[in-house]
């Protein structure tokens, strides 16, 4: 399941941290964290690193060119394109951002997933209960 999100026009750091604090401000972590990105300059960066340091958040970081290395979170960006975002004429910024809220909330929610036959925040509950 998606446990926190933003969605800005710039991928800077702030954006990162302020995404890492609204999760971990709506979240009870019990056991070893590990927050898996890319190698992008905001992942790279002091700030994040501190931040991550402070809420016990092992960082891990994909290989260059290898997106198998977090294929869950590369798997959810491919259906977000193909059932969202492809299938509309986007007209801006708004709308888009509209869009993919409501998705993320349907993904969470109502879509059922092959394996488990289980929306993710059923599956989800079922190891945090």
């Amino acid at each position: 399941s998606i446990v926190s999100y933003q969605i800005s026009k710039d991928m800077t750091v702030k954006l990162v941290l302020d995404t890492i604090k609204k999760a971990m401000k709506k979240e009870k972590v019990t056991a070893e964290l590990q927050l898996h990105s890319d190698q992008g300059s905001q992942y790279v960066s002091h700030e994040y690193h501190l931040l991550t340091k402070s809420y016990g958040i092992t960082p891990s970081m994909s290989r260059r060119g290898n997106p198998y290395d977090n294929a869950l979170a590369e798997n959810f960006f491919s259906i977000l394109k193909t059932e969202c975002i492809h299938r509309v004429k986007l007209t801006g910024y708004e709308e888009a951002s509209l869009l993919i809220s409501e998705y993320i909330n349907f993904y969470n929610k109502y879509r059922i997933q092959t394996k488990t036959k289980l929306t993710p925040l059923e599956k989800r509950n079922q190891f945090v209960a």
